[in-house]
Formats: C-alpha cells, structure tokens, sequence
C-alpha cells in the first residue's frame, strides 16, 4: 500500500516532531511519501503540482493544506503567496483537489487545526470559514473524505489552559528548526512557552504529532479494511 502526504511543514515535520514519522513505526508494510514542504500555501501548492507531475499509483493520499494562508498574515515576511479572499482559495483549492485526485485512489482532505491555542481567537475563526470551504468542497468529489483537524484539536485543548503564544518571528521559526529536533527538547520549549499541542502554535510538540497520527491511522484503517481502496493482501 502507497500513501500520499501532501501539505506544508506539519506534514514536513519541521520545525516540531513529524507525525509521519510516528505513521511509518506503527505501519511498517505501508509506503509513506512525504510531500511535505515548508510555508505552503493553497496557492504554492497549486503552482508545486503544476510543475512537478504526481505519480499516479497512490492507494490514499491526505491533502493537509491552509493553515499558512492565515499564519503567512501573521509574518513580517511572507515567503509564498496568499488568496487574497475566500473565493480565490477556493479557486485554487479545487484545482489542487482535482490534481490530487487524478493521482490517488482515494483523498482525506484534512482542515487546518490551530493558529495559537486560543482557538477563540481572530486566526482560528478564519481558519473555521476555510475549514468549512474546504469540507463543502470535498463533499462533491468522488473517492474524497473529510478530516476536521481543528475540532479534533479544539476538543483537546478545551480542558486545558493555553499562553496566547504564537511564534511570528522569521528568525524564532529558524531557531526552532535548527536547535530543536530532539522531542524531548521540543516538549520543553512547549511547556516553556505554556502550550500543550504544539511548539510555537502551529507546528506540532510530542503530543500533537500523536494527535495526528491517530487521526490519520484511524482512517487508514477504516478504508483499508472497507475495502474503499483495492490493496492485495
């Protein structure tokens, strides 16, 4: 079986951990390709697929895309380019949707989960309308689920206390990737900085990362064994 990444420096899994790492330890007969890239947008990965054709043997694929279309707006640098409205992301997002598709047998589409653990503030109630734009979209292609990632993460951190923290410094975000790539050191910096998923509220600490590869093995599960995908046992 052959599964597809697709999607921006969570998927990456830098800065922070890697969920996909975590995926390939529990599904050692599994293919995983990682297309993950660091600060894409919906419009980056428009143009990325544009120029780099997919192979077209993938038994399921996650699109993980969006959370850069309103994190980028909170840089003082933005080094990919932003829809400039809804309806421009949703432009995009559906040429991106149709190309992944012509490459996989079935597509989760996976909303964005947390701009800062405040999920009540401004970030992460824009982030909901493209969740939103996202779900309605994926709901009239064939072969395509659904994954709501910032519910799922929302219900976590409802019984927890979280710092507003958000990391907004080009040079903090390059920092985090260069000095902190040992979990446990990750999950230090988290708690330092008063966070319980991620590690700068957006990219992923030990507990987030386990977070999503739950979500995702759930699924995996689900459309292996319902034969939604034909696998050869």
């Amino acid at each position: 079986m052959k599964v597809g990444l697709i999607g921006d420096s969570l998927t990456d899994g830098r800065p922070g951990v890697s969920f996909s790492n975590l995926l390939k330890e529990k599904y050692p007969s599994i293919t995983f390709i990682n297309l993950g890239k660091s600060g894409e947008t919906v419009k980056s990965l428009h143009t990325r697929l544009t120029k780099t054709t997919l192979e077209t043997d993938y038994d399921l694929t996650f699109l993980w895309i969006g959370v850069n279309d309103v994190y980028s707006k909170l840089l003082k640098v933005q080094a990919q380019p932003v829809a400039k409205d809804h309806e421009e992301f949703q432009e995009y997002f559906t040429k991106v949707i149709e190309t992944v598709l012509a490459s996989s047998k079935h597509v989760v589409v996976v909303s964005p989960a947390v701009v800062g653990e405040n999920t009540t503030n401004d970030a992460n109630k824009e982030l909901r309308e493209l969740s939103a734009l996202m779900q309605s979209i994926s709901s009239i292609h064939p072969n395509t689920s659904f994954l709501n990632l910032q519910t799922v993460f929302e219900e976590h951190l409802s019984n927890v206390r979280s710092s507003e923290y958000i990391g907004t410094s080009v040079m903090s975000v390059m920092k985090d990737v260069l000095f902190y790539k040992n979990p446990t050191r990750i999950n230090q910096l988290s708690t330092k900085r008063g966070l319980h998923l991620t590690l700068d509220g957006i990219h992923l600490n030990s507990s987030g990362a386990a977070i999503v590869a739950e979500e995702y093995s759930t699924l995996i599960d689900q459309l292996y064994y319902t034969k939604i995908i034909v696998n050869e046992v």
